[in-house]
């Protein structure tokens, strides 16, 4: 266990001064630009520039590369909104949870910790091979590549795949 913890720290890194949101971090950050196309598509970018804390796991865009580019298009239509919304609000934990958090809870949880997402549906945090993985209510797994960019009103975790709720 000792080895996981130490491998999600060291994916580790910040902003130094969080004088951003969540959101402005991510549009801030070219890695993120379909991210934000989504979350504007969704109109989330209010929401999650609130007060919160919020804990984002975001796909990049390799993760959202993924994806079909048809089924992609198609979730971003103004009639697909609420499902859209589903999807994102997925990725997203009431409170603000550090790698050193989720590393806790999975030490505690033997190898597991389960997290319920602002859609009310759960995410599965799992240690496997030093690394950590959210997986989704398909049982797809998705890896957390870099952790712990602080925001005034949350933390965001980066992850190589998009999670998709039931």
């Amino acid at each position: 266990m000792k080895k996981i913890i130490l491998s999600f720290v060291a994916l580790s890194f910040s902003l130094g001064v969080y004088s951003q949101t969540i959101v402005e971090a991510a549009v801030s950050n070219k890695d993120f630009s379909t991210l934000v196309t989504a979350l504007k598509a969704a109109d989330l970018v209010g929401a999650l520039s609130g007060e919160g804390p919020f804990t984002v796991f975001a796909p990049n865009n390799d993760a959202f590369a993924k994806i079909d580019s048809e089924t992609l298009g198609n979730l971003l239509k103004p009639e697909n909104v609420k499902a859209l919304t589903n999807i994102l609000t997925y990725h997203v934990v009431s409170g603000k949870l550090m790698a050193s958090d989720v590393a806790s809870a999975l030490k505690s949880g033997y190898g597991k910790a389960k997290l319920t997402a602002l859609n009310g549906q759960t995410l599965t945090a799992r240690s496997k091979d030093g690394k950590i993985f959210l997986e989704d209510s398909q049982g797809n797994m998705s890896q957390i590549i870099a952790t712990d960019v602080a925001g005034t009103n949350g933390v965001i975790h980066v992850i190589s795949s998009v999670v998709m709720p039931e």
